[in-house]
């Protein structure tokens, strides 16, 4: 029998908000439009000057010394471990995750050693990497999922110096969170951002590689441009392939960058309502941000204190209430994906039951106060 509560009444909502909402200004799009025509008119629309404002741009963001374009965050992930040699080699990687994190480095010939997750921030325990690692182990993959980057990233840095093994930050999620004045991109030998549409800031497609490493950023230049010494010559010295990012996309880019911590302190906004609307839950409890952190609020999670029919609970938010729950992060850990069951060695519980008892609510630049307090009145009534 249903455990979801909701009003008799079949009368359709009164207020509606969508899980997610790209936004675009008047006069972002008129920058962007103008810019567009330009390259249109010159030709010039890949590896141009646009591109190369938008890595330099951030690379600043980040803190670090390069940043090299490409046109997806899966593309920038295989590059990066393309770029570490990882044919043949494990590397550790949380369970909890996209397909693409693991994908990438499939495609890049490595074997990837599943983890199970921190309670706490829902990525890894330094502990239990600790455990996963053996002589076979080259490197480590970190996500910082829904922008929050976890307190114990620092211990896992200094894990990967004693060991031996390099550190790759999956930041798909992450565009200017922080921890401890570092910001996302930065910990680790290098890091792969996303610009997909449900990013917190978006290229239309694209993605993003950050180093301080300047053999890495040289190679990841091959890497995309179909392996190429330079872009003017054909001398095919990698097995590269065209991960270019174009110079529409760079453009969009660019002026979603210049907005960013404008786009951020809208969602933060949205966050200490709900944070403030969830203080008197018994049922649902949000995820906690670490106090010397920063989260650019990609998602806003909360655990439910015990596993519900989540398709139901969306199901009557939506449509009596017209409120849109996004997806999850995620709705099943990798380990439970057809494509990677043969990697599943050990057992990985913590992140079977949390990737069953969480839901991400509505966040987005522009989503008003009131839409916000409207969530929490449909979960209390839902959920209570």
């Amino acid at each position: 029998m249903s455990d979801v509560k909701g009003p008799s009444t079949n009368q359709a909502p009164t207020r509606r908000v969508p899980a997610a909402k790209i936004q675009f200004l008047p006069e972002e799009r008129a920058w962007i439009a103008e810019r567009i025509q330009e390259v249109l008119s010159t030709g010039q629309l890949t590896l141009g000057k646009y591109g190369a404002e938008f890595e330099n741009k951030f690379a600043q963001l980040c803190g670090v010394r390069h940043a090299i374009a490409v046109n997806s965050g899966t593309s920038s992930l295989e590059i990066v471990l393309r770029s570490l040699g990882v044919e043949g080699k494990d590397v550790l990687v949380p369970t909890n995750t996209f397909f693409a994190t693991a994908a990438a480095l499939i495609h890049a010939g490595g074997n990837p050693v599943l983890v199970d997750m921190d309670p706490e921030s829902f990525a890894v325990l330094p502990e239990e990497l600790e455990k996963r690692l053996t002589p076979k182990t080259a490197g480590i993959i970190v996500v910082h999922i829904g922008g929050i980057v976890s307190r114990r990233l620092p211990e896992i840095v200094d894990l990967a110096r004693r060991k031996g093994v390099w550190l790759v930050e999956d930041a798909a999620h992450a565009h200017g969170s922080s921890f401890a004045g570092t910001i996302a991109g930065a910990f680790g030998t290098a890091a792969s951002f996303s610009f997909y549409p449900t990013k917190v800031m978006t290229s239309g497609e694209g993605g993003m590689i950050t180093t301080n490493d300047a053999r890495m950023a040289d190679e990841a230049r091959i890497y995309r441009d179909q392996g190429k010494a330079s872009f003017t010559q054909n001398a095919h010295v990698r097995m590269g392939y065209n991960w270019r990012m174009s110079e529409p996309h760079a453009i969009i880019g660019l002026k979603h960058l210049e907005r960013l911590p404008a786009m951020i302190e809208d969602r933060r906004k949205i966050a200490r309502i709900y944070d403030a609307g969830l203080s008197t839950f018994r049922n649902l409890s949000p995820l906690r941000i670490p106090e010397s952190g920063v989260c650019n609020y990609y998602k806003y999670i909360a655990v439910m204190n015990r596993k519900r029919d989540r398709k139901e609970l969306k199901t009557v938010l939506k449509e009596r209430y017209g409120v849109g729950l996004a997806g999850e992060v995620y709705e099943e850990p990798l380990h439970r994906q057809p494509v990677f069951e043969r990697y599943f060695r050990t057992p990985l519980p913590v992140s079977e039951d949390l990737c069953a008892r969480h839901i991400c609510l509505p966040i987005f630049s522009g989503m008003e106060e009131a839409d916000a307090r409207h969530v929490i009145q449909a979960l209390h009534e839902v959920i209570g």
